[in-house]
């Protein structure tokens, strides 16, 4: 079947891309408002940018119903900071809690459970539960359209990096302990450790 996209409403072609491409990792976002409220949502359009500099990246949609800004996005303009917490097994259920649109003033970490922690060089908390944090400083952020089903680019550059002592070995971390989550199409999510093998990359 060949598509044109310009033939789809965008919650459409969104089903195609997340029918696509996948499995998608879960950049679980902690911010803060300007009044210090913290907010914490998922987010499966995610991935890493580069190293030198340690730059990562993730798209917040618009808002399906009026195409609003999410919370995430604008609190991270406004205070130019923000955490991934990469989301293992354990969290799953306080990470999709933490999906729901709650206002603005609702403290999500409060509101499902979760623990804050203070981060060490932003103001963010990061979330205790969660093995890895990225501390962000933003970078730049690029926007697509203002309507449903346009979305940004967050570019946040890592200025500190957590990680459980447990997962740490020679340098590398340890996925089988990580035990990370990923995205799938609709309401699906996967154990990436399901099946693994390795391949080595020819020279």
């Amino acid at each position: 079947m060949e598509i044109s996209p310009k033939t789809l409403e965008w919650r459409e072609a969104y089903k195609l891309l997340v029918g696509s491409i996948l499995p998608r990792p879960i950049a679980f976002v902690s911010t803060v408002d300007e009044k210090g409220t913290a907010n914490a949502a998922p987010f499966s359009f995610f991935t890493a940018i580069c190293a030198d500099p340690m730059l990562i990246c993730f798209s917040p949609m618009r808002r399906g119903t009026d195409g609003a800004k999410k919370d995430t996005l604008v609190n991270i303009e406004t205070t130019g900071q923000f955490v991934i917490n990469i989301v293992s097994d354990s969290l799953a259920e306080q990470m999709n809690d933490c999906a729901i649109e709650f206002s603005p003033d609702v403290d999500e970490m409060v509101e499902v459970g979760l623990t804050k922690e203070l981060s060490i060089k932003v103001k963010v908390p990061r979330i205790k539960e969660s093995l890895v944090h990225l501390e962000c400083e933003l970078e730049q952020v690029l926007d697509f359209g203002d309507k449903p089903g346009a979305g940004s680019l967050v570019i946040g550059k890592v200025v500190h990096f957590h990680v459980n002592d447990e997962l740490l070995d020679k340098g590398r971390i340890d996925t089988a302990k990580l035990k990370p989550i990923g995205r799938m199409a609709g309401n699906i999510f996967t154990d990436p450790l399901a099946k693994m093998f390795e391949m080595k990359r020819k020279t």
